[in-house]
């Protein structure tokens, strides 16, 4: 008997056209999920809980697939064949149905995904793969109703999807190993660049590293030590700037270990260990000053443009791309 496990690969392989994926959530990251998807060679169906919405979502996919071909990051051969292959539906049973690869990208409730993943569990072929999108839920506990937890792991896409080459992959507690690898190959198919988290923890992998830094940053804050400007600037153009030419560890090794460490032991007695958000999050939070929606967070938005901040990020991030940062160092 074939194995199971191998039919997706296989039918992309031998026929493109004839893999189907779905794609859940047609907000801030569905869309360009689906974009790569198609680029990959999947036909994509974006669902939706309306027609409209559903078809916002096909909307923004066209422009997403616009912004790649006209920054050359596609061929033009590429963009059209992506182009058909993406379609939008409010039906969740259809969609699911006919689906080799679900992606769910909804809002980061446990609840609604743990309910989410039990229906495409009841829908979706007994191949298919149950992926979601989460930033840092566990997919354990996401899979705990599901019949076949085997098929169900994370694949945590960074926003925006199509500029950002990286996807975790992160297997549940009883996650099939071999789906894994099968994931991993469908996504270097679709120009990504997957890494495997091999426990499934909170925050996964990239975000563990964010959060533990965006500790120390508010903390830097609270203590007086340095402006919000200026953390972000000594981020931005200190060690940022290096980030896509070696890595952490790279650099440890660079410097060496004997003195990357006595660096560490001296400093981390010093760094916030606080096992909760510094005291500052809350201050903020009760005087209303939430973030860029609110007009005030750690900066002053009422003459900076939240868009105009996004507009800068991608336009470097398509230059990163450009540059070729996504692929493997030469050694």
């Amino acid at each position: 008997m074939a194995d199971p496990l191998c039919d997706i690969m296989a039918i992309l392989m031998t026929d493109p056209l004839s893999a189907h994926a779905a794609v859940l959530g047609t907000g801030m990251m569905g869309p360009g999920i689906a974009v790569s998807l198609a680029l990959g060679g999947f036909d994509v169906t974006l669902v939706s809980r309306s027609d409209d919405s559903a078809a916002f979502g096909l909307q923004t996919s066209h422009t997403l697939l616009d912004t790649l071909l006209s920054h050359q990051l596609v061929t033009p051969d590429d963009a059209a064949a992506a182009l058909p292959r993406l379609a939008a539906s409010s039906d969740l049973p259809a969609a699911a149905a006919r689906a080799a690869l679900i992606i769910e990208s909804v809002p980061e409730d446990m609840e609604l995904k743990q309910n989410l993943f039990a229906e495409l569990d009841r829908l979706a072929p007994p191949t298919a793969i149950l992926a979601s999108n989460t930033s840092g839920l566990s997919i354990t506990q996401i899979a705990v109703r599901c019949a076949r937890p085997e098929r169900v792991l994370t694949t945590h896409f960074w926003n925006p999807p199509h500029l950002m080459p990286l996807v975790e992959i992160v297997c549940g507690a009883q996650t099939a190993p071999e789906l894994a690898i099968q994931t991993r190959d469908l996504l270097l198919r679709c120009g990504k660049v997957p890494v495997l988290v091999k426990k499934d923890r909170p925050g996964q992998l990239g975000n563990r590293l964010q959060m533990a830094l965006f500790r120390e940053a508010v903390h830097i804050i609270q203590e007086g030590i340095a402006t919000a400007e200026d953390v972000d600037t000594a981020a931005r153009l200190g060690f940022g700037i290096r980030l896509p030419a070696y890595g952490i560890l790279e650099h440890v090794d660079l410097v060496g270990l004997p003195l990357a460490r006595a660096v560490c032991d001296y400093a981390a007695r010093d760094l916030n260990n606080d096992p909760r958000a510094p005291d500052l999050f809350d201050r903020k939070i009760a005087a209303g000053e939430t973030g860029a929606a609110a007009g005030q967070g750690f900066y002053d938005w009422s003459a900076k443009s939240p868009a105009a901040v996004r507009a800068r990020r991608d336009r470097f991030l398509i230059e990163c791309l450009r540059l070729g940062v996504h692929r493997p160092s030469e050694p």
